[in-house]
């Protein structure tokens, strides 16, 4: 015969439901307060995350406005150092200048355009020059294929001789000995002025 429930029994079980409901509760509790202060922690990451891309946002405008000026100064480079520079270094080696021209274009049908940095001329031969802020063998190879072609856009100078020249502020690691193997003078920038890398015995190659 199984034995009566008693009052005592009834209580202690009361409180066990009441201790247990309480615990859970408190877990409760808990993991709310956990989910929030994580929610917070979302969003104090979000707004950090939206300050770096403003951030990024004004860098890169920074960016592009330097690049804008520079654009300005590089064209002063060009025709405040290079093409002064083509006349002196030009008749040092044999080469007298008559005229330089700057941002010289020509069009084919096909859509074929050339544009040359700068046009040395006299009466005899042309020198055409390409002119880099960072000159690479791939700006090199460009170059003998302008070359190449360029009686085909200019004909007027069919019968003059035509040379090749390169210029960089930076020049990638032995591509101004890829040119001049290639027959191209390579202009230089040391410190203020512009230096033919080329030695006194450099012949340049005739197109």
């Amino acid at each position: 015969m199984s034995e009566a429930v008693t009052f005592d029994d009834v209580w202690r079980m009361f409180q066990e439901m009441v201790r247990e409901n309480r615990e859970r509760r408190a877990e409760l509790d808990r993991k709310m307060r956990e989910t929030d202060r994580q929610i917070q922690e979302t969003s104090a990451q979000m707004k950090e995350t939206d300050r770096k891309f403003q951030e990024t946002d004004r860098k890169i405008k920074e960016v592009s406005t330097q690049i804008g000026r520079l654009g300005g100064r590089w064209g002063e480079f060009v025709e405040g150092m290079v093409a002064p520079a083509c006349e002196t270094l030009f008749a040092e080696r044999g080469i007298p200048v008559h005229k330089v021209s700057p941002r010289v274009k020509a069009k084919l049908d096909g859509n074929r355009h050339m544009e040359i940095d700068l046009l040395v001329v006299n009466t005899g031969m042309v020198v055409l020059v390409e002119v880099k802020s960072r000159l690479t063998q791939g700006d090199v190879r460009n170059h003998l294929d302008r070359l190449a072609e360029f009686k085909d856009f200019f004909p007027e100078y069919a019968d003059r001789r035509v040379v090749g020249a390169v210029a960089g502020i930076v020049i990638d690691e032995s591509v101004d000995s890829f040119a001049m193997n290639a027959g191209l003078f390579v202009m230089v920038q040391s410190g203020e002025i512009m230096q033919l890398a080329n030695d006194a015995a450099f012949q340049p190659r005739v197109w």
